[in-house]
């Protein structure tokens, strides 16, 4: 999955501030702030910010080109959603369309709004906090001086691929990872949809033995991914491929998961439930993502059809982490 934005939560407020390079890209193809224009969408309700961020990034097409999300005025004030266009859609259709989406009318239609002249890319990376999920911390460079250095701390630079552990979703398959890891020693491992590669990373660091692969239908995160498993010195232990599903000769040719990862869309994951429940070997656990709460019965349906037990179900912040056992 590949996105340009990132969320950020810290203390009693929150913020967050996209658009920034990758590790293998330079501020030049950051797009400018100039040449942008920007939609915001208000709300009082932190958990309904959200999941408005969280379909911006992942549902509606065309993603933005950015998006920041923060309290407009520190704790206790309103929340604001913006999200920055090249060519921005039509304010009243994106009201409807995320309306229909989250199932519930919004407090104010969204609204096209001036951009100031700031530095963008700067303020990004000063804003981006550490993220605690479990036995792992995941931070950006600019905080390597306040991150103990130990197996738990991954760095992740925010940029073009979608995988930073401040959405919902990275962030409640790294939970199910601190926890799985714990009680099972995983050998083949699978992160399918890899983004930046920071769930392939964390097995690697909690399951020094496993063999791990990592996919994305994207070349732009596989190339983002492989520059993070060299920065996290985990780059001999995780192989990667741009892949669209298990179909890979690469994929198929390391037999059957223990763990297979998958942080991608519903749609997708329903197209997918079969090869999946080839793929696992029995007794073998899947890690699903990239769901909105009202999505995950559907998908706990159709897994069950493929010949998965439910084990843990997570809900943060409108999104929904699933833990499955193959039967």
């Amino acid at each position: 999955m590949t996105k340009n934005s990132v969320d950020q939560t810290a203390g009693t407020g929150s913020s967050q501030i996209g658009a920034v390079p990758s590790a293998n890209e330079s501020q030049d193809s950051v797009p400018a702030m100039a040449d942008l224009a920007a939609i915001l969408i208000e709300t009082e309700e932190r958990d309904l910010a959200r999941s408005i961020s969280g379909a911006l990034e992942n549902l509606i097409d065309p993603a933005p080109d950015a998006l920041s999300i923060f309290e407009s005025n520190g704790p206790g004030s309103p929340w604001r959603i913006t999200a920055y266009y090249q060519e921005p859609p039509d304010p009243a259709a994106l009201t409807k369309d995320l309306e229909a989406i989250l199932g519930q009318s919004l407090p104010e239609p969204a609204r096209l709004e001036d951009i100031p002249d700031l530095n963008w890319v700067a303020m990004s990376q000063a804003a981006l906090p550490p993220v605690q999920a479990g036995r792992f911390t995941i931070h950006g460079s600019h905080d390597r001086h306040r991150v103990p250095q130990g197996p738990g701390a991954i760095l992740i630079e925010a940029g073009e691929a979608f995988g930073t552990a401040h959405h919902a979703t990275t962030y409640g398959c790294l939970l199910a990872i601190d926890k799985l890891t714990r009680n099972n020693h995983f050998r083949n491992v699978l992160d399918l949809g890899c983004g930046t590669g920071v769930l392939a990373i964390a097995v690697a660091r909690a399951n020094p033995r496993a063999k791990i692969l990592a996919s994305d239908i994207d070349p732009g995160s596989v190339d983002v991914a492989k520059t993070n498993f060299q920065a996290n010195r985990v780059a001999n232990r995780i192989r990667a491929y741009v892949a669209a599903g298990l179909g890979h000769p690469a994929l198929r040719r390391e037999g059957r998961y223990d763990l297979l990862i998958a942080n991608i869309l519903a749609g997708p994951l329903i197209m997918l439930a079969r090869d999946v429940s080839h793929a696992v070997v029995p007794g073998g656990y899947l890690v699903l993502s990239g769901l909105l709460n009202d999505q995950a019965d559907e998908i706990v349906a159709h897994y069950r059809a493929a010949g998965f037990m439910l084990h843990e179900k997570t809900r943060i912040a409108g999104w929904t982490t699933l833990v499955l056992v193959r039967l």
